[in-house]
C-alpha cells in the first residue's frame, strides 16, 4: 500500500483552549513538509497526531507507510539509566527484527522446507525487498556516520545516558531516527542543540531521504534548504495553511497576502466614500428648477415623479450596498513594526552601558565591555554559554558578583522567557501599565501594532500561549521609547512572518542594540559587531 499521511476535519482542544478546528491537510509521498507557526499554535500536537501519539477530539487522521513511521520528539524519551547502545539498538530495533526473520527463512529455506507452492520462498522475496529499501544492510554504517556527523562520534556506547547533555541526547536522538532508515521522518524541532557542522549534516541526511519528512522548525536556514512546502499553523484562525515551493513560496505568498489586502481595503475605503456621497447628494438634486415645458402642468409632474421614482431606487440601492459594506468592513492593514526612539533633545549620548571587571558565579566573566548610542552587537554561542546573563546584567536584572555596570538612557529589555505575574489581569491592562494613555488610547496603540485582534484585549494574562505572551511583551516593548535595546532570542514563539516583519523593524531602529540569537539567517542579514560567547567569556 502506498504511503499515506491527511487529516480530515480535525478538531483538537487542550483544556478549554481550542488548538485546531475542522482542519483538513494531505502529505503527499516524499515531500518534505516544514511546520512553522507561534508557540501554543497547535505544531507539536500535530506531528503527535500523525505519530498516533495522540487521538483528535473529532476527524480521521491517517498515517499508512509500509517502510515504517518515525518521530523524534524535542525532547527524546529515553530511560536514563540506558546506554547508548542501548538506545541505539532500539532504533533499529525493527530492522532488526526483520533480519533475524530473514535468517530465519534462509534456514527453512536450506532443509528444504519450502511447500511446492513456493509459500516461504514469496514471504522471504518481499521481506527481503523491504529490507533492502530501508537499507538494513547499510543501517549500522549509518549510526557510525550519523554519530560522526553530530559530534558524537567519541561517545561510547557502552555511555549511560544519564551522563548525557541535552544536547548530547538531543543529537543521539537524531542519530537514531535517520539511521533507522523508515520511510516517514516526524520530526520536532531537530535543529536545536546543532552546532554548524552538525546543521550542514543533518540538512544532508534530509535531502538523501528517500521517503517522507514533516518537521516542526524555526530555523528558517534550514527550511530554505530542506523543504519542498511549508504548512503554517495559523493560532488565531485555529487552522493549517499550506504555501508550495518551500519557504521562499511561503514569503512569496505572504507578500502577495499583504498587497492584496492593502488592495481590498483601498477599494471598501473608495467604494464606501463614492456610495456615501451619492447616498447624500443625489436625493437632493433630482431636477432642481427644471424648467416646464408647453404648460402641460400634469405631464411635468407624471414624469417629475418618473424621476424621482427613479433615483429613489437607486438611492435606496445605494444605502443598502453602503450598509453592508460596513456591516463588514475591511480592516486597515497595520503599518510596518517600528520601535520608538527617545527623541533627539535630552536623548543619551556617549556610552549607554558599560561593563568593567564582571563575574556573575561561574556563568559570566566579562574584563570589559562597552556599548555606545548608535552601536549593534549581536551575540552568539551555545547553550549555558552566558548570553543571557549578560543581557540580564546590562538590563540591571542580575547584579553581578563582582565588578561595576554602569548605565545611561533608558533601556528596552526582551528577556528569553516571559513571566506572568499577574495572570488575572485583562491583556490590554497589562500591556498599558505604565503608559500615560487613557483606555481607548491604550487600546487604539496596541491593536495599531496589528499583533492582537479586538476580542483578545479583555482575555486574561493567565490564559495566554507563549506566542501571545511573547507579542504582548514586544507590544510593550514597541510602545515606549527607549536608547539601547536588549533583545533575548527576539523570534523565541513568535510566527516566522512576525519574526521577519521584526527583523526589519530592527533594521530601521537607529538607536543602539544588543541582541542574543543563534538564529542564522538573523546572523546572516545582521549589520554590526557580531561576537561568539563561550564559558561566559566573549570572544572575537
Amino acid at each position: 500500500m502506498p504511503t499515506q499521511i491527511s487529516l480530515h476535519d480535525v478538531v483538537v482542544t487542550r483544556g478549554e483552549r481550542l488548538l485546531l478546528d475542522q482542519v483538513s491537510l494531505s502529505v503527499r509521498p516524499g515531500e518534505r513538509i516544514g511546520i512553522v507557526g507561534e508557540n501554543g499554535a497547535g505544531k507539536s500536537t500535530l506531528l503527535r497526531l500523525l505519530a498516533g501519539a495522540d487521538r483528535p477530539d473529532e476527524g480521521r487522521v491517517v498515517t499508512v507507510a509500509d517502510g515504517g513511521v518515525r518521530m523524534l520528539a524535542q525532547t527524546p524519551e529515553l530511560p536514563p539509566g540506558a546506554t547508548v547502545g542501548d538506545a541505539i539498538d532500539a532504533a533499529l530495533a525493527e530492522l532488526r527484527a526483520m533480519e533475524r526473520r530473514l535468517r530465519a527463512l534462509e534456514t527453512e529455506l536450506e532443509a528444504g522446507l519450502d511447500p511446492a507452492d513456493g509459500t516461504v520462498l514469496d514471504v522471504y522475496g518481499e521481506l527481503l525487498t523491504a529490507y533492502e529499501l530501508r537499507g538494513g544492510y547499510e543501517a549500522d554504517a549509518r549510526v557510525d556516520k550519523a554519530l560522526y556527523g553530530l559530534g558524537l562520534a567519541g561517545t561510547g556506547r557502552e555511555r549511560i545516558l544519564g551522563s548525557l547533555s541535552g544536547g548530547e541526547l538531543a543529537r543521539l536522538g537524531i542519530a537514531c531516527a535517520v539511521a533507522a532508515g523508515p520511510e516517514v521522518l516526524l520530526l520536532d524541532e531537530p535543529t536545536n542543540h546543532l552546532d554548524a557542522q552538525a546543521l550542514d549534516w543533518l540538512e544532508g541526511a534530509l535531502l538523501a531521504h528517500r521517503g517522507t519528512v514533516v518537521a516542526v522548525s524555526h530555523d528558517r536556514t534550514f527550511l530554505e534548504r530542506v523543504a519542498t512546502a511549508i504548512v503554517e499553523a495559523d493560532a488565531d484562525r485555529r487552522a493549517l495553511v499550506r504555501y508550495g515551493d518551500g519557504y521562499a513560496g511561503y514569503r512569496a505568498a505572504r507578500v502577495a497576502a499583504r498587497r492584496r489586502w492593502e488592495e481590498s481595503y483601498e477599494e471598501w475605503c473608495e467604494e464606501t466614500a463614492r456610495l456615501e456621497a451619492y447616498a447624500s447628494t443625489t436625493a437632493h438634486g433630482v431636477a432642481p428648477g427644471r424648467e416646464m415645458k408647453d404648460n402641460n402642468k400634469m405631464a411635468f409632474d407624471r414624469a417629475a415623479g418618473r424621476v424621482q421614482a427613479s433615483v429613489s431606487g437607486r438611492v435606496r440601492n445605494a444605502r443598502e450596498r453602503l450598509r453592508r459594506l460596513r456591516e463588514e468592513p475591511v480592516p486597515q492593514p497595520p503599518p510596518p513594526l517600528s520601535f520608538t526612539a527617545r527623541p533627539l533633545a535630552g536623548g543619551a549620548e556617549g556610552a549607554l552601558v558599560t561593563l568593567t571587571g564582571v563575574r556573575v558565579a561561574d556563568r559570566l566573566a566579562v574584563d570589559t565591555l562597552t556599548v555606545g548610542a548608535g552601536e549593534r552587537l549581536l551575540v552568539h554561542g551555545g547553550n549555558g554559554a552566558g548570553k543571557s546573563t549578560l543581557l540580564r546584567v546590562m538590563a540591571g536584572v542580575v547584579s553581578p558578583d563582582a565588578g561595576d555596570v554602569r548605565r545611561a538612557g533608558r533601556v528596552g529589555y526582551l528577556s528569553q522567557d516571559v513571566t506572568v505575574r499577574r495572570p488575572e489581569e485583562r491583556l490590554l491592562t497589562c500591556f498599558g501599565r505604565g503608559l500615560a494613555l487613557a483606555e481607548d488610547e491604550r487600546a487604539e496603540l496596541l491593536l495599531s501594532y496589528g499583533l492582537f485582534r479586538p476580542a483578545d484585549l479583555s482575555v486574561p494574562v493567565g490564559g495566554l500561549s507563549a506566542g501571545q505572551l511573547r507579542r504582548l511583551a514586544l507590544a510593550r516593548l514597541l510602545s515606549r521609547p527607549a536608547d539601547l535595546l536588549l533583545l533575548d532570542e527576539p523570534g523565541n514563539h513568535l510566527a516566522l512572518g512576525l519574526v521577519e516583519e521584526l527583523e526589519e523593524a530592527l533594521e530601521q531602529w537607529t538607536g543602539a542594540l544588543v541582541v542574543v540569537s543563534h538564529d542564522r539567517a538573523l546572523r546572516t542579514r545582521f549589520t554590526g559587531h557580531i561576537r561568539r560567547m563561550d564559558s561566559g567569556r566573549l570572544l572575537g
